[in-house]
This record gives structure tokens, sequence and C-alpha cells, in this order.
């Protein structure tokens, strides 16, 4: 087993880590009748697919010697309706400000592109990725 997710009434849950003994409190967004006060079930699904990009990055950079430390991602999720779904996610991948020769730029991109989530969200999921690099 993963982890537990356990009903807290008023549409938010907590979920429990089982290895680590982590906790996520999800909470509704207010557009569905929630309170918004923390992560909504689509703002966790949007947001794993940075937090799985940038350590996928991460493994390919330090398997190549490849310092990434304090690069960040910024998460735009956008839902549709009828049904209520996620339609995109837009990821900005900025990366700190070193020297990345084309070739490391190039193998950091690919590796993340193929994030496990990346790859397993359905493909009418749009996923916007833009990697920022510094000049």
């Amino acid at each position: 087993m993963t982890s537990t997710v356990t009903y807290l009434g008023d549409l938010r849950t907590e979920c429990l880590h089982l290895r680590s003994g982590q906790m996520i409190i999800t909470d509704a967004p207010p557009d569905n009748n929630g309170k918004g006060e923390a992560f909504s079930p689509t703002d966790l699904t949007a947001t794993s697919l940075g937090t799985c990009l940038i350590t996928v990055i991460g493994i390919a950079a330090r398997n190549h010697q490849i310092n990434i430390d304090g690069a960040k991602v910024e998460v735009t999720k956008h839902m549709a309706s009828d049904p209520r779904r996620i339609a995109g996610v837009d990821l900005k991948v900025i990366m700190p400000v070193r020297i990345y020769p084309p070739k490391q730029r190039k193998l950091l991109e690919k590796a993340g592109l193929t994030c496990p989530v990346a790859l397993s969200l359905h493909p009418d999921i749009t996923q916007n990725i833009q990697f920022i690099w510094p000049d």
C-alpha cells in the first residue's frame, strides 16, 4: 500500500504517505463547492506533473554531474467543464543561472519530457512545457 486517504468532512481529505509518514491535506476548490484552503485533487495532479518532470531532470543531471539546484517549475492548471476535468497543464521550467551547453540542455529537456507522470496522463490533457535557460 502506498497511502491512505481519510475523508475529514466538508470536502476535505487527509492523505498519509505510509512509508514516510508525510501528510497532505486536500480541499475542494471554490469553483467546485469547496473552501480552496489547500491543494485540490486536480491541483495535485498538475503539481505532480511538475514535480515528476523536475525530479527526472534531477536524476539525469546527477548522472551527468550537472548542478541544477534551485531550478523551479511554475505550474498552471486549466480546467474544462462538461465533464469537469483537467484540460491542460502549463509548466514553465526555470533553470538557475549557470552555463548549460546545448548538449546538456537537450539531455535535460529530453529527460523531463519522458517523466512517468507526463506519460501517464490522458493524451487529451494538453501539456505545454517551456524551458527557460539563462542567457
